[in-house]
C-alpha cells in the first residue's frame, strides 16, 4: 500500500518549514508529508490525490491565514477526503474559533503555538490520531475470516469475541457464499458441518473454538509470565484497566485476569459522549484500546480468556486459581469483576440466544439487520446507547421500558437523542411476555401494563439491556457480600461501629477494602458503586493508593 499522506497548511514559511520538519522527524517512514503554504493550492493538491486515490491520513493547519482560514480549508478538505483527522494550530487569540470548530466541522483537535517540545506536544496527539484514522480505514483484507450463518449462536460467540478483543477478522455466511460452504463442507468428509470453521492467515484452521484456544491462536497473552505479583487484578472493565494502569505506573508488578474482553460492559457502548475529555464522544471500544495499550506500556500483564474459578488466602499473600487449574500468587488482590446483564426469565430466550437475541449491543450484528424494525429493553445509559446506535441503520427501533419514564434511570442528554429521533419508540410500562420463532427470532409478544394488553411486534433481533447480575463467584464464602451477590467494602462493611468477624487489623477496613485485609474491590461489582464510566476509571485509580497503604503495614 502506498504511503499516506499527513498535509500540513500555514502560509507562514518559517513556521512551514518547521512543522514539516519536526514531522518528518517522528513520521517520515510511515507517512509521506506534504506542505503547502497557499489553502487553494492545497485544495487542487488534494484533489490530485485523490484521483491517483492516494489516501490522506490527517491535516495540521493554521488557523490564521489571509485568503482562507484553517477552519474554512478543512470545511472544503473534508468533502474530499471525510476520514481523514483534522488537527488545527492556533495562537491563543484563536482558541474560541477553535472550539466552535469542533461542532461545526468536526475537529478532531487544536494545538497551541508553538508546541515544543514535539515529543510532548505533538507527536502523542497526532499518534492518536493516526491510530483512530487507520483502525476506520478499510484495507485489502488478509486476516482471520469466520464462516458460518448468522443464526448460529456459536459463530455468533466468535464473532462477538474478536471484535470485543478488537481482533479484525471477516465474516463469511456461508448460506449467501457457495464457495465458501464448498470450502468448509470439505472439512467434513465424512460427518455434518460443525459451525464457526476460523481460517488464519497461516492456512490452520480451528471448529467450534473455545475463547481461550481463539485467544491463543489469535495472539492474545492468556498466560502469566510469573508465579507471583504484586498486584492482581480479576476484570478488565474501566475499573480493572485503571487500576492496571496506576499499579504498573506506581512500580507494581501487575497482571489483570479478563474472563471475556477487556473493556467489560463499557467496551460494548457504541457512543459514551459524556466522559471527560472527549468532546466529540468515542465508543467504549475506542476507550478500551486506549487504555490497554497504556497498562501495557507501562508493564502491566493483560491475560485474557482465562477466568478465576478460585480465591484462598495464605497470610500474607492471597492466591487465585484460574479455570485451567493455574495458580497465582499475589500481596494484594483487587475485585473489578463488573456485572453481567441479567438474563430475560421468558420461555424461548435461552434456545434463541445468539439466533436474534442478544445480550447487551451486540455491535457486531447490527449491520446484519440493516433496514429491520428492532427491539431494544431496557431502559438505563447502556439502552440508550445501544439504541442511537441500532437507529442509524434499522427502519425502525422499539424500546421497551418497564418504568414510568426514562428519567429515572438514564443521562437527559440520551433522553434528549432519543426523542429527537424520528425511527425511534419509546414504549413504557412495557414487558415481554413471550419471543417467537423455532431455528431464528420471528417476534415477540409485549404487555402493556397500563392498559394490560399484549400484542405481537414481528421483528428479527431482540437485544437485551436490564438489570445487572455481579461477577463475584469466585469469592463466594471468602469475602462478605451482600444477598444479591455485590461485594462488601469499606465503611459498609462496619455493623455498629463494629468491624467484620476475623478481621485482625488494628484499623477499620480502607474504603475499596473488602472484609478480608489485603483484597478490595472497585467498580460495579461492588456495593454501592456509580454505574458510570469515569466513577469506575477513578476507582481504579484510587484503588491503588489504598493497596500501597495496605502494602506499608504487612
Amino acid at each position: 500500500m502506498v504511503k499516506p499522506v499527513i498535509l500540513t497548511l500555514d502560509d507562514e514559511p518559517q513556521v512551514l518549514n518547521a512543522v514539516g520538519r519536526d514531522l518528518r522527524a517522528h513520521f517520515r517512514s510511515d507517512y509521506r508529508i506534504i506542505s503547502s503554504g497557499d489553502g487553494r493550492e492545497a485544495l487542487e493538491v488534494l484533489q490530485q490525490l485523490k484521483q491517483r486515490s492516494t489516501p490522506v491520513a490527517l491535516f495540521l493547519v493554521d488557523q490564521r491565514m489571509p485568503d482562507m482560514s484553517g477552519v474554512e480549508f478543512l470545511t472544503e478538505a473534508q468533502k474530499i477526503y471525510p476520514d481523514a483527522r483534522k488537527v488545527l494550530l492556533t495562537a491563543y487569540a484563536d482558541t474560541e474559533a477553535a472550539i466552535a470548530s469542533i461542532n461545526k466541522i468536526g475537529l478532531d483537535y487544536y494545538l497551541m503555538k508553538p508546541w515544543d517540545p514535539p515529543e510532548q506536544n505533538l507527536y502523542p496527539v497526532l499518534d492518536d490520531l493516526l491510530d483512530d484514522w487507520w483502525a476506520s480505514t478499510p484495507l485489502p483484507f488478509d486476516g482471520i475470516r469466520v464462516a458460518g450463518t448468522l443464526w448460529s449462536p456459536t459463530s455468533h460467540m466468535v464473532k462477538d469475541f474478536l471484535a470485543r478483543n478488537r481482533i479484525p477478522y471477516q465474516w463469511i455466511d456461508i448460506d449467501k457464499d457457495a464457495e465458501a460452504r464448498t470450502q468448509v463442507e470439505g472439512l467434513f468428509p465424512s460427518a455434518g458441518v460443525q459451525l464457526p470453521v476460523v481460517f488464519f492467515p497461516d492456512g490452520s484452521t480451528l471448529i467450534q473454538p473455545t475463547t481461550t484456544a481463539l485467544a491463543d491462536k489469535a495472539g492474545l497473552q492468556t498466560q502469566a509470565l510469573a508465579p507471583f505479583y504484586d498486584l492482581i487484578i480479576i476484570g478488565g472493565g474501566p475499573a480493572g484497566l485503571g487500576a492496571a494502569v496506576y499499579g504498573a505506573s506506581e512500580g507494581l508488578k501487575t497482571v489483570m485476569i479478563e474472563r471475556e474482553a477487556t473493556g467489560g460492559q463499557a467496551g460494548t457502548s457504541s457512543r459514551i459522549e459524556n466522559y471527560l475529555g472527549f468532546p466529540k464522544g468515542l465508543s467504549g471500544s475506542d476507550l478500551a484500546t486506549r487504555a490497554v495499550a497504556q497498562a501495557r506500556r507501562l508493564g502491566a500483564e493483560i491475560l485474557t480468556a482465562r477466568e478465576v474459578s478460585g480465591v484462598r488466602i495464605e497470610d500474607p499473600y492471597r492466591y487465585v486459581t484460574l479455570n485451567d487449574g493455574t495458580e497465582l500468587g499475589c500481596r494484594a488482590l483487587v475485585i473489578a469483576s463488573g456485572v453481567t446483564t441479567q438474563k430475560l426469565d421468558v420461555p424461548g430466550v435461552a434456545e434463541l440466544t445468539g439466533a436474534g437475541i442478544y445480550y447487551g449491543a451486540a455491535l457486531t450484528e447490527a449491520a446484519f439487520y440493516r433496514g429491520e424494525h428492532l427491539c431494544v429493553v431496557g431502559g438505563a445509559n447502556s439502552a440508550g446507547q445501544g439504541t442511537m446506535f441500532f437507529s442509524r441503520t434499522a427502519s425502525k427501533v422499539s424500546m421497551l421500558v418497564r418504568a414510568s419514564s426514562l428519567s429515572k434511570s438514564m443521562s437527559q442528554y440520551l433522553i434528549d437523542q432519543i426523542a429527537a429521533t424520528e425511527n425511534i419508540e419509546v414504549l413504557t410500562r412495557h414487558t415481554v411476555a413471550a419471543v417467537h420463532g423455532k431455528d431464528r427470532l420471528e417476534g415477540i409478544t409485549v404487555h402493556n401494563h397500563d392498559t394490560d394488553e399484549a400484542y405481537r411486534i414481528d421483528t428479527p433481533a431482540l437485544f437485551l439491556f436490564i438489570g445487572a447480575v455481579p461477577h463475584s463467584e469466585c469469592v463466594a464464602g471468602v469475602v462478605e457480600r451482600n444477598s444479591a451477590g455485590f461485594i462488601l467494602t469499606g465503611p459498609d462493611l462496619m455493623v455498629n461501629g463494629q468491624r467484620p468477624k476475623g478481621w485482625k487489623p488494628q484499623r477499620d477496613p480502607f474504603l475499596l477494602e473488602t472484609s478480608v485485609p489485603g483484597i478490595f474491590a472497585a467498580g460495579d461489582v461492588r456495593q454501592g458503586a456509580t454505574r458510570r464510566v469515569a466513577a469506575a476509571v477513578g476507582e481504579g485509580a484510587n484503588v491503588v493508593s489504598q493497596v500501597h497503604q495496605y502494602l506499608r503495614t504487612v
